[in-house]
């Protein structure tokens, strides 16, 4: 088998995993766009908040489209929540420190802090979660 060959599985993968992606990343960005534009909130609260909403859309979508997942929820569940918070405290991180050291505007430093976790999210779920 040739690498080509044997990283399309892998590419195909990572793409349906960045379109789940999307869908959640959706869901943040609207959580944090409406806590701190309509309900004043802090950035650093709102996308924690957001990445939170967003990762339970990700799992669902995940377990069934992405990795066609026959773990039970019960396990696979905790797994993917315990990246997550990971996921949650590198995106927290980032936002910060851009915040402090750039004039940037929130969203456009999301989009960074985005996707630089999508790479650790990635790895994290195909090697742990939905390992098969």
């Amino acid at each position: 088998m040739t690498t080509v060959s044997a990283l399309q599985p892998v590419l195909a993968k990572f793409l349906r995993f960045a379109l789940v992606g999307v869908v959640g990343t959706a869901v943040h960005y609207c959580v944090l766009w409406l806590l701190v534009e309509f309900a004043h909130s802090s950035v650093l609260l709102a996308t924690t908040i957001g990445f939170g909403c967003g990762a339970l859309v990700n799992y669902i979508m995940n377990h069934r489209f992405t990795f066609a997942s026959d773990e039970k929820h019960a396990v696979a569940l905790p797994k993917f929540m315990t990246i997550a918070a990971v996921g949650a405290v590198f995106n927290a991180l980032i936002v910060a420190w851009l915040l402090r050291h750039t004039q940037l505007y929130y969203l456009v430093i999301q989009l960074f802090a985005t996707g630089t976790v999508l790479l650790w999210n990635f790895a994290a779920n195909a090697a742990w979660t939905f390992r098969k």
